[in-house]
């Protein structure tokens, strides 16, 4: 048994490929049960749930684009009991070589009402390998293949709800009445579907992952995409990172994308570079994934044994593709303590009395969440007024950072053409301020 903490741990073990394994899967914990519901929180396009593994609780991703369940960043007050434990070697998108890691077997992953008793978990030992810093929460994790393959999974994007249905046939039944069905293959553990882009007024037919896992709306690969060709408006960018390194492409449009009957004009598509895909073993005809910022414009039924996604148009169907067109890449840093003058007739409650200070004033300190920029764009609006990456970001339009979240601080920064930005940074400290407007590229 290994206690997984942000500390250093000893032990002896074997290296050896990572493989998948059959395992049973999540079920219901009572027989008679009909469904489970399940929050979830909905950051940046991504599913976060809260798991208890092996009686810890801890956030992971929910990812249809990963076969296995991966864990990482365990912060230090967190303690994970993992059993059974071997060295293996991971591989993922990304550019660098394949990563140390650990495989644990005969965990414990449950949700109240639904469980597995028998769960693999792969574990990243690089802690520098995180999504904490860029959703603005702590993530410990992504779990994919084994939540979804026992039984029917909705996937409410609206309510922030998952619905877990015992998979019978009157429940499908029941989905089969309230959604449009779509084909679906599962390959190795991941959900493939047949889109139709169209470029250049040409219909094309493509095979992509349904990835839960990808904050874009589209990827295409440029050496797999065949007789698809790159748009003549596109522009460089950082698309992530995974379990090899960081992910840059190109963004740009194309005139549309469908899922059978279900039409969007214009979406945006990510073009990663060659090398963030060279390492990855594809299954066969895949060009490509369809991400979060399609799939949350619907309620999305998933059912793997029987082949099948349904579809429902959501609130966020009709809504525009924007991009973050300032060039700023913000990730969250941590907390750190703010100092903050109060009304001492409001509270007394924090409160500490300096020396000289009007008895009807205090001060109290908070942890605030800290944020910084991780990238500047090229050539972007950002970039072309001075900010500089490792800027410590002080307030956005006005507003302090440090009673935002990340979240909306990326959606002020994915606004409308030609909205100003006014930012304050901190730079070796010394607070300077910026200001720009929103300009698209493409």
């Amino acid at each position: 048994m290994l206690i997984m903490k942000k500390a250093a741990v000893l032990f002896f073990l074997l290296i050896f490929s990572m493989t998948s394994t059959a395992q049973p899967g999540f079920r219901f914990e009572s027989a008679g049960r009909r469904k489970v519901t399940i929050p979830f929180k909905f950051i940046n396009n991504l599913i976060v749930l809260s798991v208890n593994v092996n009686g810890a609780d801890l956030n992971f991703l929910l990812d249809t684009g990963v076969d296995e369940t991966i864990l990482f960043s365990i912060d230090d007050q967190d303690q994970v009991k993992l059993n059974n434990i071997q060295r293996i070697l991971l591989k993922g998108l990304g550019g660098n070589e394949p990563v140390e890691g650990l495989k644990s077997s005969h965990n414990k992953l449950s949700f109240p009402g639904y469980s597995d008793s028998d769960h693999d978990i792969y574990i990243v030992l690089d802690q520098d390998f995180n999504f904490s810093a860029s959703i603005g929460i702590p993530v410990n994790g992504i779990i994919g293949y084994g939540f979804f393959k026992n039984n029917l999974i909705e996937i409410n994007y609206d309510r922030k709800k998952i619905i877990v249905y015992n998979e019978n046939e009157k429940a499908r039944k029941k989905v089969a009445s309230q959604f449009v069905p779509h084909d679906i293959s599962i390959v190795d553990g991941k959900p493939y579907l047949i889109a139709e882009l169209t470029a250049d007024q040409r219909q094309i037919p493509a095979r992509l992952l349904v990835d839960t896992g990808n904050t874009d709306a589209v990827w295409l690969f440029q050496d797999k995409s065949g007789s698809f060709k790159i748009p003549d408006q596109v522009f460089d960018d950082f698309l992530g990172r995974g379990l090899s390194g960081d992910i840059v492409g190109k963004r740009g449009r194309i005139e549309n994308f469908a899922i059978d009957s279900f039409g969007f004009q214009q979406p945006l598509v990510a073009f990663p570079d060659v090398n963030a895909t060279k390492n990855i073993v594809m299954a066969e005809g895949r060009v490509g994934s369809v991400g979060g910022e399609i799939l949350k414009r619907f309620t999305v039924v998933f059912d793997y044994k029987n082949g099948k996604i349904f579809l429902r148009k959501g609130r966020e169907y009709s809504q525009p593709f924007n991009y973050n067109m300032s060039g700023l890449e913000v990730h969250h840093e941590g907390m750190t303590w703010v100092k903050e003058r109060i009304d001492f007739s409001a509270t007394k409650k924090y409160a500490i009395y300096q020396a000289g200070e009007p008895t009807s004033f205090a001060y109290k300190f908070e942890l605030k969440p800290l944020f910084s920029v991780s990238n500047v764009r090229k050539d972007s609006p950002a970039a072309l007024c001075g900010i500089e990456k490792g800027d410590l970001l002080v307030s956005l339009n006005r507003t302090p950072c440090d009673r935002m979240t990340l979240q909306e601080i990326n959606s002020i920064l994915k606004s409308e053409e030609g909205k100003t930005i006014d930012v304050e940074v901190e730079r070796h400290g010394i607070k300077m301020k910026f200001s720009f407007r929103l300009k698209s590229i493409i």
